[in-house]
């Protein structure tokens, strides 16, 4: 185990310091990390050789959570990228198209072409106590993984728990909310299997 990864577990096991970091490092009102620790970034951040983040990038990513960029890989202008729930890791050779959102904890694979306004998210709010309000509730994750080889067309939404599989292709504007098996193109809202590749 790396000492970086020595450091997440033992902040994972200390609650109360973790808290306390986590108000250091992110501001509360605008959900991202402080001004100072944005600075910080190029020590922290993992990015590829050859791999390229245009400047007007949301970089939502604060250094106990992990992200990594592969190499060659791009993240196109006015992306948010977030891993404050989770970690966020990219393949190599893979473009994050214009305007997307990744929150985490996402996996993306090698070879994925993301086109523009795509959400990719692992984040969902909890709602289920009618007795507080839904902001109260804090939140759950579940991991989103896409595999290598993967276009996904404008304006897609791929959704909490969700594995896209390799050499796919999502249509432009579908809701991906059930796994996508290999090989195959899905569409629509919710997405459906349109046909195999």
């Amino acid at each position: 185990m790396s000492d970086k990864e020595q450091i997440r577990q033992g902040l994972k096991s200390n609650p109360k310091l973790k808290r306390f970091l986590d108000y250091i490092i992110m501001n509360q009102r605008d959900a991202r990390p402080r001004w100072y620790i944005r600075l910080l970034a190029p020590l922290y951040q993992h990015r590829g050789r050859g791999s390229k983040i245009y400047w007007s990038v949301r970089m939502d990513t604060p250094p106990y959570r992990r992200f990594f960029l592969g190499k060659h890989s791009v993240i196109e202008s006015y992306c948010c990228i977030n891993n404050a729930v989770g970690d966020v890791v990219i393949g190599d050779y893979t473009r994050i198209g214009i305007h997307n959102t990744i929150i985490g904890p996402v996996c993306i694979g090698n070879h994925v072409n993301l086109a523009q306004g795509i959400t990719v998210t692992a984040l969902n709010h909890n709602f289920e106590d009618k007795t507080k309000r839904i902001d109260e509730q804090g939140i759950s994750t579940n991991p989103v993984v896409i595999g290598d080889d993967v276009w996904i067309g404008a304006n897609a939404v791929i959704l909490p728990g969700v594995t896209i599989g390799k050499h796919c292709v999502v249509a432009a504007g579908a809701v991906v909310t059930k796994d996508v098996p290999d090989n195959t193109i899905v569409g629509g809202v919710p997405a459906k299997v349109i046909k195999g590749i």
